[in-house]
């Protein structure tokens, strides 16, 4: 295992380039098991290991998958796919291989996928897929920490979701697209990875109208053609590169942006002091001296991300006053608190808020990553803090970071990955 060595003080500037989206990439790999004959071809794929592990699913149910990492591009051919069962090895690794059952189940009308695994949330259950499958008549059963489904054939009808599920949406809509007549999902997630998922599937010949809103329109179709696909850039890339230069009191400019997908972010920076600048696709930002205390709630999009909170967090523990978080999105998203303090933050909790006092200073300490987004948030801690750290376990952050090291060296950090 590798860690982190950070040395913090240093102001970040530049300009960098954002990779596709991990959270985009994944249902839309998944996706390609819809597609019978012909290959799919998909450009931008980052280079992360969650992505590893959706590939070596997709390769033991048939698929042939080849990859050009240097390139960032994919090519799917899953048309000897024949085998329903998605093992657990595989699918503990990584919550979002449950996306396979939708789509084994129109392919095949039947599958049989492990209850997912990934990060430590809190409770995150597959309820809302179930019931969506349901609804569509597939008959479900567990057995032995699997979920077997069932169909001979995909009924289109109305599913009403009890709260906006991303993936929940994702693989429903996958089912719902091969399904007899229409589909309507009401209470859908309206995530910009959601909109891309359906971009794709569109392209390929579904029928999927109104994607990032609530209300979800799915005509079902016979066959899904092959061909290429360029996935959308990573809006938690974005945030956390621009979280890093804010805390640093540096001047960041990306390049590949859909500044639309962050508005919600970008109002929090100004109201954190910076000077926010749109382009086109370029977003520029000017972190001030000293940055100003926020409060925001965490909410399914287009509220502020939860993935982003932990950085936004990072920040606040250096801000000139008291910022309140709540989060509303997962329970058990506070376990970076800890870490941040080992680092000299004064954070307190309770329940689902957290209050953080601005401190003057924060401290090199070694700290740990309980997940992705938690690593993301002491990095940036990290880097504003006086002297030097080390991070662990950073193979979290690698499963939805592409060498954010080698980035972040190129802005000026000093930032190293050596041998734990």
């Amino acid at each position: 295992m590798d860690k982190f060595v950070i040395e913090g003080g240093v102001r970040l500037t530049g300009s960098v380039e954002i990779n596709g989206s991990k959270n985009a990439a994944l249902p839309i790999i998944t996706a390609a098991l819809l597609v019978d004959k012909g290959e799919v071809t998909l450009n931008n794929v980052p280079q992360l290991a969650d992505i590893d592990t959706i590939l070596k699913v997709l390769e033991v149910l048939g698929a042939k998958v080849t990859r050009y990492a240097k390139e960032g591009k994919v090519v799917v051919d899953s048309e000897m796919v024949s085998n329903s069962e998605a093992p657990y090895d595989l699918v503990r690794k990584m919550r979002a291989s449950f996306l396979v059952l939708g789509p084994l189940l129109a392919r095949l009308g039947k599958a049989k996928v492990s209850l997912p695994g990934g990060c430590v949330l809190g409770a995150r259950p597959v309820d809302q897929h179930l019931k969506g499958f349901q609804a569509l008549g597939a008959t479900l059963t567990e057995e032995h920490g699997y979920i077997i489904a069932e169909s001979k054939g995909l009924n289109g009808n109305v599913v009403c979701f009890d709260r906006p599920t991303h993936t929940g949406t994702e693989n429903v809509m996958m089912g719902a697209v091969l399904a007899n007549g229409k589909t309507t999902l009401i209470n859908a997630a309206c995530d910009p990875e959601v909109q891309d998922l359906a971009e794709f599937l569109n392209q390929r010949g579904a029928k999927i109208a109104g994607a990032g809103t609530s209300t979800i329109e799915i005509i079902g179709v016979k066959k899904l053609k092959p061909g290429h696909y360029a996935i959308m850039p990573d809006r938690l890339e974005a945030g956390t590169l621009m979280a890093a230069a804010a805390i640093t009191g540096g001047y960041l400019e990306l390049r590949d942006t859909i500044p639309e997908q962050l508005s919600m972010l970008l109002n929090k920076l100004k109201e954190m002091g910076c000077e926010i600048e749109i382009n086109g696709k370029r977003l520029k930002l000017c972190a001030p001296k000293k940055l100003k205390p926020v409060n925001l709630i965490t909410y399914p999009y287009p509220g502020f991300p939860t993935d982003l909170q932990p950085q936004i967090m990072a920040m606040a523990t250096l801000a000139n006053g008291t910022s309140h978080i709540k989060e509303t999105v997962f329970d058990s998203r506070f376990t970076h608190v800890m870490e941040f303090v080992r680092l000299g933050a004064d954070i307190k909790t309770a329940n689902d808020e957290a209050t953080i006092t601005g401190v003057g200073q924060l401290k090199g300490a070694s700290v740990m990553a309980s997940d992705i987004r938690a690593g993301a948030g002491l990095i940036i801690a990290c880097l504003a803090a006086q002297g030097n750290s080390e991070i662990l376990r950073v193979y979290h952050i690698d499963r939805g970071y592409q060498n954010i090291e080698e980035k972040l060296s190129r802005l000026g950090a000093k930032i190293k990955r050596v041998p734990a």
